[in-house]
């Protein structure tokens, strides 16, 4: 037995793992943030988002590989997967904001739209901060929790954004120009998902510290 323990996959490559991938959530909701605000070229961005999102693909692969092959792992393997998997839907979300744009030929955005991009940003690098916390889930309980629950304010705030975002695009645009209301709505339902995405990271982590704590 402590052969096979010795040659099977241990439990540390997971956070490595989850630590890269936490890192494409990050730098696919820049690349988001920074094509609505005009700070990056449209083309660019989504090319950048695209490249992000596959990485993230090939990491999840990653991590369900070592879950059938981990004889370790750092927790519940259900947990893990579910972690994973919330992560990848999120960048996931970046990705077909991204496609939207492109296909409806978006070139202008409304400042709701920018503030709740400028949000996913916000709730991907507390996803990048509370990963390594994951190690000892026991010890840093309080930081973890601090941590999901401003995931979730974000998200919940984001709600609003979008809210008054579709109520402002209606107003302008609803009677006179309704494929413009159409397409706007498009673009604010994708960047909701992105920040639910967050939120069900955040869920997700939660419930390790729970059940670890």
């Amino acid at each position: 037995m402590n052969v096979i323990r010795a040659i099977m996959p241990k439990a540390d490559p997971f956070f490595d793992m989850f630590a890269r991938h936490a890192n494409t959530l990050v730098n696919g909701a820049d690349a988001l943030f920074a094509m609505l605000s005009g700070k990056l070229d449209i083309a660019e961005a989504c090319r950048q988002i695209s490249k992000f999102e596959h990485e993230a693909d090939d990491i999840a692969r990653e991590v369900l590989t070592a879950v059938r092959r981990s004889f370790i792992t750092p927790f519940d393997r259900s947990a893990i997967t579910k972690l994973i998997g919330s992560m990848d839907d999120a960048i996931d979300e970046m990705h077909q904001t991204g496609k939207a744009i492109t296909l409806y030929d978006v070139n202008a955005f409304e400042p709701q739209m920018v503030t709740m991009a400028e949000m996913a940003t916000q709730a991907a690098r507390l996803v990048k901060n509370a990963v390594p916390l994951l190690r000892n889930s026991g010890r840093n309980v309080i930081e973890l929790t601090r941590i999901t629950e401003e995931i979730v304010h974000l998200e919940g705030d984001a709600d609003d954004l979008h809210e008054q975002g579709l109520k402002a695009l209606f107003q302008r645009h609803g009677e006179d120009k309704p494929m413009a209301f159409f397409v706007g709505r498009e673009i604010y339902r994708h960047l909701e998902r992105v920040l639910d995405g967050m939120e069900d990271v955040a869920d997700e982590i939660q419930g390790i510290v729970i059940d670890h704590a």
